[in-house]
């Protein structure tokens, strides 16, 4: 069988493209460019296109190179920006596997010949009794099915996850084994578009500074900030209050965002009751089970990465939205971020939350 790698340049691309060569397919490797260079240097497009070409050259399979910058642009990054300019903060992951990996790096390989396009995502795709089923990775710290939950189902159909059953430590020693050039590269932090700069710096370069009040949670004003885009519901550092006197004491973390108004509201203290919620609402989620699959009793939610599994109970709402109540208060829950929805291994689906409270 013909499978086109998507090929990163980082070493789990690699060693994904190494496992389907060692099963006996037909491997090309294929090299997204998904983000136009800027001057400062901190997108590393460049040198990971070179990393996939040593690899390719040393395992001695064609390498293929897709522009889909323009994609990405419109696509994810005016998207992302849009949210922001509404007091969300978006995960950008999410919306890239979506709509640029299992979009159209999936088309463009399908359009190479390729019968399936394998990645080097943590996350298991294993055959069920309706379809294919995205799982959860054995490596629990490396999981990704978290950011595949908006990928739509029959997308899964032309995919393959060769690292789903392995940990990261054994992906490194095969690479090594192997003599793969990108064995010991550090992974990628956050996103090509950003890098590692400072987030509230590369956000302003696209989102002007509307500076406003700065209140308590009890109504006080204590500060200005920079423009609500630049702080996120359970932020504690960077909000300009910590060397206010007064009040308890304890940190301030921000509790709330009032885009009417333009007000960050602010609360002392990581406890602090106004940073729980006992429910939230989420946009018409993508299911990839029948949707009567997750009302059952039995299911858990994920409201952001890494976290352990929440039990919870979901309510249908008009129009496609649903209602998830946790058993537990939740901390911090953010608008814009995904709420993940599992039963056991298998990840049944998850949207964007956008409220919180019932």
């Amino acid at each position: 069988m013909r499978v086109i790698v998507a090929m990163s340049g980082g070493v789990d691309s690699a060693v994904a493209a190494l496992l389907l060569l060692r099963q006996g397919h037909e491997v090309q490797g294929l090299f997204m460019h998904n983000w136009e260079e800027d001057d400062q240097g901190y997108c590393t497009s460049a040198e990971d296109f070179q990393d996939a070409r040593r690899v390719a050259a040393e395992l001695r399979i064609p390498l293929h190179r897709v522009d889909l910058s323009r994609e990405y642009r419109q696509r994810v990054f005016t998207e992302v920006l849009d949210d922001y300019r509404a007091g969300l903060t978006p995960n950008p992951d999410v919306l890239c596997n979506r709509e640029i990996k299992f979009g159209d790096c999936l088309n463009h390989a399908l359009r190479l010949g390729g019968e399936k396009l394998a990645t080097g995502h943590y996350a298991r795709l294993l055959a069920g009794a309706d379809g294919v089923e995205l799982h959860k990775a054995l490596d629990t710290e490396k999981d990704q099915s978290y950011f595949l939950h908006a990928v739509a189902r029959e997308r899964f159909a032309s995919a393959l996850m060769p690292l789903g059953e392995l940990h990261k430590p054994e992906v490194r020693a095969l690479a090594r084994a192997a003599g793969l050039p990108v064995a010991d590269k550090r992974d990628s932090t956050g996103i090509c578009f950003i890098g590692e700069r400072p987030f509230r710096d590369f956000l302003a370069q696209y989102i002007g500074h509307t500076p406003g009040p700065i209140r308590t949670d009890g109504g006080e004003e204590i500060g200005t900030h920079v423009g609500l885009p630049f702080y996120t519901l359970g932020q504690r550092g960077g909000i300009g209050v910590g060397g206010r006197a007064g009040g308890s004491g304890a940190p301030w973390y921000v509790v709330g965002k009032d885009p009417a108004r333009n007000l960050l509201i602010v609360a002392q203290g990581e406890d602090h009751p106004a940073l729980f919620t006992t429910g939230l609402t989420v946009r018409k989620p993508n299911w990839l089970c029948a949707a009567s699959e997750a009302q059952a009793a039995d299911i858990t939610v994920r409201l952001r990465y890494r976290q352990p599994d929440q039990e919870a109970t979901l309510t249908a709402l008009d129009g496609g939205d649903i209602r998830i109540v946790p058993r537990l208060p939740q901390r911090a829950v953010t608008p814009g971020q995904s709420a993940v929805i599992y039963r056991a291994s298998r990840c049944l689906g998850g949207g964007v939350i956008t409220r919180t409270g019932l």
